[in-house]
């Protein structure tokens, strides 16, 4: 969940500077010159949509060390850190990629992430919260569902999604305030105050939605991931980790329930979560059976 969340985080900022550079230098006003060039207004929302997110993926990696004060493994240190790095470059191998860099990031909570630019550039990390609460077969089948988010592009993919719905959501956004800009405020001469307020409202309500796209997906992958850790080491150990997951999340889930009843969470807070509930992945592995 953190990957994603600093994955969106430096989008939205580098989606943000972009706009407001276009804006500063005029551009967003060429579009309108003579009215709203469709194309010209298109291929500003793909440079702006796409812009933020590939260089999102290309710091992916980046980030998440610094974000998540990762300590690579480069020399392990003691027998655990052996075990890890031989599982990882076990599983790597089965799933024909380059072996990812390994590390360990310091929480309290359970926690695993895989991320990088390309399948072959990768790291696959575990929070010292995973290992001090599953062990080894659990730790193995968590390491192999982050290799699987690795072997199956998913970075890649969620950069692509998150380039396409950003370009609508700047194409859309400017399209409304050109709308009212013309309509309501009966502004003939180029884009006024209105269209820039409107546009950027549009952008902002018009980014929720997309957030929720983005979000499926991520929890859609999901699903992949737990299918291909199962692959690399079993479904049994897949499921076994998830219910280490569930057993150890039960009383957060007690309390998210208390604040659900107050409308804080439920369907609703279900479209952004970035994974999906874990009876549901655990059910799905059991169907695959």
């Amino acid at each position: 969940m953190m990957r994603i969340f600093l994955f969106l985080a430096t989008n939205l900022a580098i989606l943000v500077v972009i706009s407001v550079a276009f804006r500063l230098f005029g551009i967003d006003g060429v579009v309108q010159q003579g009215g709203l060039d469709m194309g010209a207004l298109l291929l500003m929302a793909a440079i702006i949509g796409f812009s933020g997110s590939l260089i999102s993926l290309f710091l992916s990696k980046t980030l998440a060390k610094h974000g998540m004060r990762v300590q690579i493994i480069e020399q392990p240190s003691t027998p655990f850190e052996q075990w890890l790095l031989e599982t990882v470059a076990r599983q790597s191998e089965r799933a024909g990629i380059r072996m990812p860099e390994v590390g360990i990031f310091d929480s309290p909570q359970p926690n695993a992430f895989a991320t990088g630019w390309n399948r072959n550039d990768a790291l696959v990390a575990v929070s010292t919260g995973l290992l001090q609460h599953m062990n080894k077969q659990e730790v193995e089948a968590v390491v192999g569902h982050e290799i699987s988010h690795v072997a199956n592009g998913d970075m890649v993919t969620l950069a692509l999604i998150q380039g396409v719905v950003n370009t609508f959501v700047v194409f859309l956004a400017r399209i409304i305030g050109h709308t009212v800009d013309r309509v309501i405020f009966k502004n003939e001469e180029g884009p006024g105050i209105g269209y820039f307020v409107v546009s950027i409202i549009a952008e902002i309500l018009l980014s929720v939605l997309a957030t929720m796209i983005v979000m499926w997906f991520s929890r859609y992958r999901e699903f992949r991931a737990d299918a291909g850790g199962a692959a690399l080491t079993s479904r049994r150990q897949m499921a076994d980790a998830l219910r280490a997951l569930q057993r150890i999340h039960e009383p957060q889930d007690l309390q998210a329930k208390e604040f659900a009843a107050f409308g804080i969470s439920g369907k609703i807070g279900s479209l952004f979560s970035s994974h999906p509930p874990l009876e549901r992945r655990i059910a799905a592995l059991e169907q695959a059976g």
